[in-house]
């Protein structure tokens, strides 16, 4: 296999790295210098939602897989992009932005839903992104889609009323990735799409390392 390029993801995460309001706020620090102990250690305080992460069925649903359990072939797949952007703050995303994108879908593939979000990440107004109407999720379910990306914060309405986009995913043990990034980089078709959770027993998420692998 040739990888002929690849598209990192990921946000960075840092203290200042933006979050689901509630969540853990990062706390990253020195634990032991290079000019006091001779070498260099850093301690991470975060949640299991932090930066670009998934999220496992647990998550939602107190009989779910959690992060450990869930098969590693629902991180790694081929993907499909799906255009969404233009929408405005706080905007649906209907079955009718995506119908046409969506018809020939591969059960198997994780979709991308690519809003263009991600560049806002430094600013207040990420907080207030377009999110995904349950009923193009029921569909893609249907077809055979268990895995789910997004280069926002939040899949479901930035208000947190409600969660039904987490429900319908999680309640079949499927997949969401949330804080996404470079999307737009993608320009090859048939991406590789890779993002690995770490193996936290027991938990109901994981911060990834995410890329798009363009292969022959």
């Amino acid at each position: 296999m040739n990888f002929k390029q690849i598209i990192d993801l990921s946000i960075p995460i840092t203290s200042a790295t933006p979050i689901y309001p509630g969540d853990p706020k990062p706390d990253i620090h020195p634990a032991a210098e290079l000019d006091k102990d001779g070498y260099q250690v850093t301690q991470l305080n975060i949640g299991s939602h932090t930066g670009t992460h998934v999220d496992a069925p647990f998550h939602f649903q107190k009989e779910g897989e959690r992060i450990d359990q869930s098969s590693l072939t629902k991180f790694m797949a081929p993907g499909l992009m799906i255009d969404v952007t233009g929408k405005e703050p706080g905007e649906e995303i209907t079955m009718s932005d995506v119908q046409d994108q969506i018809e020939q879908v591969i059960p198997g593939t994780i979709v991308l839903f690519h809003t263009g979000w991600s560049k806002y990440a430094e600013s207040e107004l990420y907080f207030r992104h377009p999110y995904l109407s349950v009923d193009i999720i029921n569909d893609l379910l249907e077809k055979g889609v268990t895995t789910f990306f997004i280069d926002a914060l939040n899949v479901d309405p930035p208000d947190g009323s409600a969660f039904p986009v987490h429900e319908a995913i999680t309640s079949v043990n499927g997949i969401i990735g949330e804080n996404f990034c470079n999307f737009e980089k993608i320009d090859f078709e048939n991406p590789l799409i890779i993002a690995l959770p770490l193996k936290l027993q027991g938990l109901d998420g994981s911060p990834v390392r995410a890329v798009a692998a363009e292969v022959e």
